[in-house]
């Protein structure tokens, strides 16, 4: 076997760290982000050093110390993003250009939000980012109003029946169309589609950058369709949430999210904030009293309003045990779906 020469096109490999540092802050969900250049919102990130970090994790604790000055207790790697172009329009590191960015994302969770100290630091609610995807309130106007009739428009705009009968497919699995559910986890999936269906400000820039043709449709104004963010910031947070929403029924990290003593109906809250909609709360206190994952302390908090609420905690013990189970996540269901 003989080694062959690198071509002298070869691209130059650059490696980014990104953390999503998510917390609850009372019912709204929260993450961590920096303000970068002309007050452009971003992940805490930076370049991976092989110099200086002897590991991945050692060199995004630093990155998000050295940005935010807030220290990461447990993390964990979420996923390595590499396609082509996901660094579009300009995700040069230390000034470098012309690399093909490979980003290893990492997820933390914590029971509140940090003091920060650094200026550019910012807790945001991520629903100021994704605001379709937070339905407390009921279906999102936005979702109904500018969201599926933009997807719609896209699939009819398909070059092939082939190719609007595979749209179509994805966006009934992602937005719950044509009889299918609404999943929450499936974030990634439902910004992905907006993004190619150009309803998204960062795939205008991105596509302007690359001197590539413009989506069809008119161009979002500002935030009308959630905070954009630098780079493919905002794929990375989608999939965040995805994953955090998906194994709140698998693992018990909401225990994670939590301060060391809850009333059940805050721990409700802080579900219902995460999935983005609402729960029965009798069936709710129910599967939390039988989970064998909380313990009543025996003490009582007064409310602004009503009784006297029990203030429980993490059975330690329980958690232990029940290590590889999580909540019990109730399916969304739409008005048309309870109406009889």
């Amino acid at each position: 076997m003989t080694n062959k020469p690198i071509p002298a096109h070869a691209t130059n490999v650059a490696i980014a760290l990104n953390a999503v540092i998510a917390v609850v802050d009372g019912d709204r969900p929260k993450v961590l982000c920096v303000r970068t250049g002309e007050n452009n919102l971003a992940l805490p990130y930076g370049p991976f050093d092989p110099e200086r970090h002897r590991t991945f994790e050692i060199g995004v604790r630093e990155w998000v110390e050295r940005q935010t000055h807030v220290s990461l207790g447990y993390i964990e790697q979420l996923y390595t993003f590499g396609d082509k172009g996901r660094e579009a329009p300009a995700a040069a590191l230390l000034g470098g250009t012309g690399e093909r960015v490979v980003s290893v994302g990492y997820l933390a969770l914590a029971p509140g939000p940090a003091d920060v100290l650094a200026d550019d630091a910012v807790w945001m609610d991520w629903y100021s980012i994704f605001p379709w995807e937070d339905w407390r309130g009921g279906e999102p106007e936005m979702l109904r109003n500018r969201i599926i009739p933009g997807i719609t428009n896209w699939i009819e705009n398909s070059s092939t029946p082939e190719k609007k009968n595979t749209r179509q497919r994805r966006a009934n699995i992602a937005f719950g169309l044509d009889g299918f559910g609404w999943e929450e986890e499936r974030t990634i999936d439902r910004y992905e589609l907006m993004y190619e269906a150009g309803l998204v400000l960062e795939a205008w820039r991105d596509r302007e950058a690359a001197e590539l043709d413009l989506p069809v449709g008119e161009r979002p104004a500002g935030t009308a369709m959630g905070q954009p963010m630098i780079s493919d910031h905002r794929r990375i947070l989608a999939t965040a949430i995805g994953r955090i929403r998906g194994k709140l029924k698998y693992r018990p990290i909401i225990f994670e999210m939590t301060m060391p003593t809850f009333t059940l109906l805050q721990l409700q809250q802080t579900a219902e904030a995460i999935v983005g909609f609402e729960f029965h709360k009798q069936n709710f206190r129910r599967s939390v009293e039988k989970s064998g994952f909380v313990e009543n302390t025996g003490e009582t908090i007064q409310p602004n309003a009503g009784r006297p609420a029990a203030l429980f905690r993490v059975d330690r013990a329980g958690l232990k045990d029940r290590a590889a189970a999580g909540l019990a996540v109730p399916r969304l269901k739409r008005p048309e779906e309870t109406s009889t």
